[in-house]
């Protein structure tokens, strides 16, 4: 067993080191080594040490990106850190001035994170300019402008060069990230598999423990899985682990929008569309997957299903093995290995999959609610995993490269499913508002550098109270959950730093040898940041002190690591107190939240029950219903994500979070049910569906869209909404011209959809009226959330 873990672990500890954060972390500290070394040789250790202030304020903006817009989405930082680099230092004899201009270039700076992900890289390195400008020495008399001038031209050298040098290695390492995206993307599409699977285990399995049986490569999928996403209990729901599901799925979504930016960027070589194709058949394993979810909890409760649930649980894992060893080969280089034969876990499915039901069809004409069998149910889920292990081989076969890309869609259409690389003042309309999260945030952070501005100039050591404020930047976050997570991991991660560095200044390297340790530092902090934050902070602890020496020219080393220490500690303290401060807590964006989700879930449908996809000699309805199905799940994601965020804020502004969970439950299984209407029509491409049918169609788009879009005046009370829906009838009753295999399922899963998006109106009501009640109650003194077990 101990040998079976140790084999595990190394593998997901390989996993680690092969991803595109290592890479990025080992590609900016080659750039720091080559730019700061070619300086330093050029023109001295002083120089190279502010050539290499330019390269680490450039470097918080080099991330993996596609090669077009990488110049510009990476210039903002050195063009606007340069002067505030040079200001800084004219400043260094006149304290309230300083303090007025660290204030006022925090708070503009901040604003940057109205640009979301991309602008947030921007402002954090607006700032750290600011602070390490603070951290070059001060010049003899007369000699303040020059000096500063000087080195802020070598800031802008060492930035300029890193710059041309970024873009340089990013286009070299273009098709590397893009495997290493796949790779990632196919590790999470096995978590989320292996969460399915935990789905499918009947009831008489759980109550003996089955469902906690973990299996080899299971492990990653607490790395891939976004840390943000909690494990709160979902009380309200009947499956045991649908909130881990959900949140698996989220992660999923996640991730596959950062694999688009890259992956789908000029897919027009073989090997890049090959990559590309193998992105589009994860797409179609994750609605099979959300299709799966369907009727499982009748088919649990059917004791003479457990069987059937457990060879069917059974090749969900071995399929989620299957994408463990695909993604392992990716990552090394290899040629992944063939599928492997699984036909004795699929035989019983495909006997099943024959065996004629005939209960659903006998039934359905005389009342529509009557109860499915559950053996018809075992075989419908049985044919979608049948679905899957098809699936699963072409994306190895892709892999392989045995099986042509099917690329119709996005060859044509590549740039709308990638995220926008240009920069627009779009963003900036929206900071004109007092409740604006980044506007909010960003006062937040100025009115925190100026208390830790206004502490520092009372410390005893205040020739180094860049330390506290840079502290400050990097905990002080968006969120009180982001900020309380580095709390505790930045105050041990600076300790160790410390014994690090101090190790690193005591042994009195040469100029050559504090670069490497340097580099070393970047690399470390660099590619470890949205991963393993406890080794961001201690590389970012080694790189601070070993900066400031060199900025220092050699300066003494005594009482380094105290003073650190005790400067983390005032900066931690003071950016956990301002979290508190003018807070944007997560319940204030839930309405809006809610409102795209319900959008993009009516969109969703509409494109799914589209009739016209039928005959359609184009693949306009099929790219529209693409970038429908991304909008819907991101929107959720969006949504779980501000969820979890809430359950580390006080309890007193907690959102009502079982009606969140009941919103977000039903969302998932509307979009499984249209994922399973979706994969009907499609396998009858290009027949002409009978009239009832049609007309069942465009009901359901029509009733769906007008439950989501137009929501009631008055709400249900709570007992109606927890009152189960009726399954209606349909209008007519089929006649003997419509009488097809496919009516009786379509008709099930209409109308179990139109349900759904009752239900999900009666959710979306209930949340706005608790959400209203809650706004009008006194205030209540906030108290910090306890730890939420699941």
């Amino acid at each position: 067993m101990a040998h079976f873990s140790s084999d595990r672990s190394w593998r997901t500890f390989k996993r680690g080191l092969l991803n595109h954060y290592v890479l990025n972390g080992l590609e900016v500290a080659l750039g720091l080594f080559l730019v700061t070394t070619l300086v330093q040789l050029i023109w001295g250790t002083q120089h190279a040490a502010a050539a290499s202030v330019g390269v680490i304020v450039s470097i918080i903006v080099d991330n993996p990106a596609p090669r077009r817009g990488k110049f510009w989405r990476m210039l903002p930082a050195p063009v606007l850190g340069a002067p505030l680099f040079f200001l800084v230092q004219l400043m260094h004899q006149h304290l309230v001035l300083l303090g007025m201009l660290a204030v006022l270039s925090t708070f503009l700076g901040f604003l940057w994170m109205a640009w979301g992900k991309r602008g947030a890289p921007i402002a954090i390195a607006v700032v750290l300019a600011m602070v390490l400008g603070m951290s070059v020495p001060k010049p003899p008399e007369g000699q303040l402008l020059a000096a500063a001038a000087e080195s802020t031209l070598f800031f802008s050298i060492g930035a300029g060069m890193f710059l041309v040098y970024a873009v340089i290695a990013n286009t070299l390492l273009n098709f590397r990230y893009r495997v290493q995206f796949i790779a990632d993307t196919v590790l999470s599409l096995a978590a989320l598999m292996l969460e399915q699977a935990r789905m499918v285990l009947p009831e008489a399995a759980r109550h003996v423990g089955l469902d906690g049986e973990t299996v080899d490569g299971e492990a990653y999928g607490d790395n891939l899985a976004d840390r943000n996403f909690g494990k709160f209990s979902r009380s309200g729901l009947p499956q045991q682990h649908m909130g881990q599901l959900m949140a698996r799925h989220a992660a999923f979504a996640d991730q596959l929008q950062a694999a688009r930016d890259i992956v789908l960027e000029s897919p027009r070589t073989p090997r890049r569309q090959r990559l590309a194709g193998m992105l589009l058949q994860m797409l179609e394993i994750r609605d099979h997957l959300l299709a799966c979810e369907l009727d499982l909890e009748h088919l649990r409760k059917a004791p003479e299903q457990a069987p059937m649930l457990l060879a069917q649980q059974a090749t969900l894992r071995a399929l989620a093995m299957e994408l463990v060893h695909l993604a392992d080969s990716l990552l090394l280089g290899r040629k992944p290995r063939p599928m492997s034969n699984l036909d004795a876990l699929l035989r019983p499915m495909q006997m099943a999959s024959q065996t004629p039901v005939q209960r659903l069809e006998e039934s359905l004409p005389d009342h529509f609610d009557a109860d499915v069998s559950p053996q018809a149910l075992s075989r419908e889920l049985s044919e979608r995993i049948v679905r899957i292990h098809e699936e699963v081989s072409r994306l190895v076969g892709l892999g392989r490269d045995e099986v042509e890309p099917d690329l119709a869609v996005v060859r044509a259409s590549w740039q709308m499913f990638v995220s926008p690389t240009a920069w627009s003042w779009t963003p900036f309309k929206g900071l004109m508002s007092w409740d604006a999260p980044p506007l909010r945030h960003a006062i937040r952070a100025a009115l925190a550098i100026a208390v830790g501005y206004l502490v520092v100039q009372m410390l005893p050591w205040n020739a180094h109270a860049y330390w506290v404020l840079l502290t400050i930047v990097v905990v002080l976050r968006g969120s009180l959950a982001q900020t309380l997570e580095r709390r505790t991991i930045r105050v041990l991660g600076t300790l160790l730093g410390c014994v690090a560095a101090l190790a690193i200044l005591s042994a009195h390297l040469s100029p050559l040898g504090l670069i490497l340790c340097l580099t070393l530092a970047q690399g470390v902090a660099h590619g470890f940041a949205l991963r393993r934050y406890l080794f961001t902070a201690m590389g970012a602890t080694v790189l601070g002190l070993v900066q400031a020496h060199m900025l220092h020219a050699g300066g003494s080393t005594t009482f380094h690591m105290f003073e650190r220490v005790v400067d983390t500690l005032i900066g931690t303290g003071i950016a956990w107190a301002f979290a508190y401060v003018l807070p944007s807590w997560e319940r204030s964006q839930l309405p809006a939240l809610v409102q795209r989700v319900l959008k993009a879930q009516a969109a969703h449908a509409s494109t799914s029950l589209a009739v016209d996809q039928l005959q359609a000699v184009d693949n306009a309805p099929e790219l529209a219903w693409r970038l429908a199905r991304r909008e819907a799940y991101d929107s959720l994601s969006a949504l779980i994500q501000a969820v979890d965020r809430s359950l580390k804020e006080p309890r007193a502004v907690q959102p009502p979070l079982q009606a969140l969970e009941l919103f977000q439950a039903h969302c998932y299984q509307l979009l499984g049910q249209m994922s399973s209407v979706k994969i009907m029509l499609m396998m009858r491409r290009g027949q002409t569906p009978s009239p009832f049918a049609v007309q069942q169609l465009k009901d359901t788009a029509a009733s769906i869209d007008a439950c989501l879009l137009q929501a009631p005046q008055i709400a249900a009370t709570d007992a109606e909404a927890q009152r189960p829906a009726k399954m209606p009838a349909p209008e007519r009753v089929p006649g003997p011209e419509d009488r097809d295999q496919l009516i009786p399922w379509l008709m099930r899963r209409l109308a179990t959809a139109r349900i759904l998006a009752s239900q999900l109106q009666q959710d979306a009501v209930q949340i706005r009226q608790l959400l209203a009640r809650e706004e009008t109650l006194p205030p209540v003194q906030a108290e910090p959330a306890q730890a939420q077990s699941t």
